[in-house]
């Protein structure tokens, strides 16, 4: 059971790459940057797909020469959804138009409209129909439109693919052009876990891999998450940790819950229920990064937990790039409310960290009004790693919080997709059962839950009221200088 498999987590700030055994020993981890071109004015957030693809090869080698050992198998998942336009070989012919931008909203209600699915399940649709009205002229050059695991997949076996999950259905193609895009440009549909190609001589020669070696269709890093968190059954849930954050629990059926969505999970028979926020997983990097100018985050954790539950009455809003689940709306804006003199940055990491926990409740609370249960929420991701803030989503949302053994839980599930698919493991479900474990868990505290109800009800409140006030206030006149 030493087989190793490579599995790839292409995130919104970084790729992780992970090297596995088929009985789940994390060989070497590596870990390649990349950076982000927003614009709030306008919606935009795009990114550089080649810069993907050279942080892929470095940080493939790094692992590679570290576990002194190449992968049988090779998987890929990936931000979404992410439109990465190609052409025929694979190579981006604009920025990636990531799931952060905000510019096809209107695309979205329209195909959403017209087709009934919502959410993930519309994949690029949505930023391609946009990227066909506003320029025309570049949408002409893309042989397809693919997303961002799919690119990859593309430039390094020479197979263009669109993936789906066990039980998913296609849009036809009529319904494609109806959306005003060009079904021509939608590759052909494969399963994910089917082996889709084998790596070329020139992508094995980027990677340092072998030539040859197979590549498995990969799956949107949330879904690889949940592989990787050993969710395997109904009530199982995870807290998806990563820059934008997100909930979703395991259902046997298909539920409506205000902001959130149901989509058929990545094992079959299951469905995921639930949404991703926009910024709550890098809101702590935000604070440490932009306002305290590269503070330490561990330092930050360890002042946090000095003060004491609720931030002494601080509460910070998240929505530091407007807000998906469960309020989509794009000009949400984030905020500490009840700053005093008395409030230091220990407090304000602190209710970051709060309202990181506060935000999975939010997306949750109308779930589990609609009867989905859930058995216990497993902890992902970087924030996973401090117990500490473990304790506060366990306090904050009253699940019993799991943490799984690696907690890069998407390059685990991308590895374990791998395994499945390459044949180390008869399927899924029998991959993660072999691949993860749980670590150690955190029990809810009655006191400090009930006091966590009342700054929810706080949180959830806080919005609308600031909205309202936003919207009240005058607006600045053009040109207006301030006065002599």
């Amino acid at each position: 059971m030493s087989e190793a498999l490579l599995g790839i987590d292409l995130g919104s700030t970084r790729t992780k790459v992970g090297l596995v055994t088929a009985d789940g020993r994390l060989l070497a981890l590596a870990r390649a940057e990349h950076g982000f071109d927003v614009d709030p004015a306008t919606g935009r957030a795009e990114q550089d797909a080649d810069a993907w693809w050279a942080g892929l090869g470095r940080a493939v080698r790094d692992v590679v020469t570290e576990a002194g050992t190449k992968p049988a198998g090779v998987c890929i998942a990936g931000q979404g959804p992410t439109l990465v336009a190609v052409d025929a070989a694979g190579r981006p012919i604009r920025r990636a138009i990531t799931w952060l931008d905000t510019r096809s909203t209107a695309e979205r209600e329209r195909i959403e409209g017209l087709t009934g699915v919502r959410g993930w399940s519309l994949g690029v649709l949505p930023a391609a129909a946009w990227l066909e009205r506003a320029d025309p002229s570049v949408a002409a050059r893309a042989r397809w439109y693919l997303n961002s695991w799919e690119a990859l997949t593309l430039r390094l076996t020479g197979v263009a693919a669109t993936t789906t999950v066990p039980g998913a259905e296609t849009l036809p193609a009529a319904v494609i052009e109806a959306a005003g895009i060009e079904a021509a440009r939608i590759a052909p549909p494969v399963e994910t876990g089917a082996v889709v190609g084998a790596l070329t001589e020139d992508a094995a020669a980027h990677l340092g891999l072998l030539a040859g070696t197979p590549l498995v269709a990969g799956l949107v890093d949330a879904f690889a998450s949940f592989h990787g968190a050993r969710m395997l059954g109904p009530g199982d849930a995870i807290d998806v940790g990563g820059t934008a954050g997100g909930f979703g629990v395991y259902s046997e059926r298909p539920v409506r819950a205000a902001g959130s969505f149901t989509t058929p999970a990545p094992l079959r028979g299951l469905f995921s229920v639930g949404g991703a926020m926009a910024a709550t997983g890098a809101a702590l990097d935000w604070f440490a990064s932009t306002v305290l100018d590269g503070a330490p985050i561990p330092q930050l954790l360890a002042e946090a937990a000095t003060v004491p539950a609720g931030a002494d009455d601080l509460v910070f809003l998240p929505y530091l790039a407007g807000e998906r689940s469960p309020l989509w709306d794009p000009s949400a804006r984030g905020a500490f409310v009840g700053l005093t003199l008395r409030h230091g940055r220990a407090h304000m990491s602190r209710a970051i960290m709060e309202a990181a926990a506060l935000a999975i409740r939010h997306v949750a609370a109308p779930i589990i009004a609609a009867g989905i249960s859930v058995r216990a929420m497993r902890a992902c991701g970087g924030p996973a790693q401090d117990d500490g803030w473990n304790q506060i989503k366990a306090d904050v949302t009253g699940f019993l919080v799991e943490v799984p053994r690696v907690r890069e839980t998407a390059a685990v599930g991308a590895a374990i997709v791998a395994g499945a698919g390459i044949g180390a493991h008869p399927d899924v479900p029998a991959a993660i059962r072999a691949m993860t474990a749980i670590d150690r868990s955190f029990e809810p505290d009655a006191a400090r839950a009930a006091m966590y109800d009342r700054v929810y009800e706080a949180y959830v409140g806080l919005w609308p009221a600031i909205a309202a006030a936003l919207q009240a206030a005058p607006r600045p006149v053009a040109g207006a200088g301030a006065a002599a």
